[in-house]
């Protein structure tokens, strides 16, 4: 971008039109089950920055794609996604945390079983959510390779078996490849299902998706090993969460085995990777490019 106010205007209306296209496909608060979509909601209409779906809608422009049926459901199931695991990670047997994206959590406001439900059901329903793509004009076996991208990197070989392995590891010190394993599923996984599913919505090509899922992976370590550092520099009201929790649960992160200044420079490193990946990919990624590089110095 031309500078950093263009940036931070067209990143506000990107979110502000992601943050749309999201609560059009929220569930209807009524009937017998209105309490646990009031749970929903309450999660999905958080204050977040809604990163995932603008990344998937970007790298979607960047190969041309025009089908707005087609990439607007999956926008908002990798959000339902994201949330479901957020409201998981909050509950008491795993993180305990009482805040999330600046409100009380949801098994704070709701309860533990209402909030074990509610993460289950947005599981569930961002799969509902995303069907609606056979909708569009797409192509079905386009929309199926999505679904499988999706499926795959959200599953127990991506999102939630590195959260499975980070539970099961919780209090315990662990090395450097494990914690690398952790962080490429709990975090980059979700953020590669962005960039390949808008990719391949496109109509990109093989070489062009694996180069998707590498500067997914370098954004996703990049963007968790940040998480480490702001747990232990940032401001608990920027952040929206509690600080120092990595260190009330005695967890290993990239801070505690390597040290700041060197998360610092890997974060920076992964960050100029992707970027330099992206650039060599035909398209107008520039939005794209500035959004990647703001990542890594974050403060919320």
């Amino acid at each position: 971008m031309e500078n950093s106010v263009n940036f931070k205007e067209e990143l506000q209306k990107k979110t502000e039109r992601a943050e749309r296209i999201i609560r059009r496909y929220l569930p209807a608060e009524e009937g017998f089950s209105q309490r646990m979509a009031e749970a929903v909601n309450y999660s999905m209409t958080a204050p977040g920055k809604r990163l995932r779906p603008i990344m998937m809608e970007e790298a979607y422009l960047l190969f041309l794609g025009r089908d707005r049926m087609a990439i607007e459901p999956f926008m908002a199931a990798l959000e339902m996604i994201h949330t479901h695991s957020l409201i998981h990670d909050d509950l008491p047997a795993l993180d305990n945390d009482d805040y999330r994206r600046g409100k009380k959590t949801t098994h704070v406001v709701y309860g533990e079983a209402a909030a074990i439900l509610a993460g289950d059901a947005l599981l569930n329903y961002a799969y509902e959510t995303a069907f609606l793509a056979f909708q569009s004009n797409t192509d079905p076996a386009v929309i199926g390779q999505a679904l499988e991208i999706l499926g795959r990197k959200t599953g127990i070989h991506g999102m939630l078996g590195g959260q499975g392995v980070d539970v099961e590891n919780d209090g315990i010190p662990i090395n450097r490849e494990m914690l690398n394993y952790i962080y490429r599923n709990k975090t980059s996984a979700l953020i590669e299902a962005a960039l390949m599913t808008g990719a391949v919505l496109a109509g990109a090509e093989k070489y062009e998706l694996e180069a998707m899922e590498r500067i997914g992976r370098n954004i996703g370590l990049a963007f968790q090993i940040q998480d480490d550092i702001l747990d232990v520099t940032g401001d608990e009201k920027e952040l929206g969460k509690p600080v120092h929790s990595d260190e009330k649960n005695h967890k290993t992160t990239w801070v505690t085995l390597q040290g700041l200044k060197d998360a610092h420079k890997e974060a920076e490193k992964l960050t100029q990777e992707a970027v330099c990946e992206l650039s060599s990919l035909t398209g107008d990624g520039e939005f794209l490019i500035s959004l990647i590089s703001s990542l890594s110095g974050r403060k919320k």
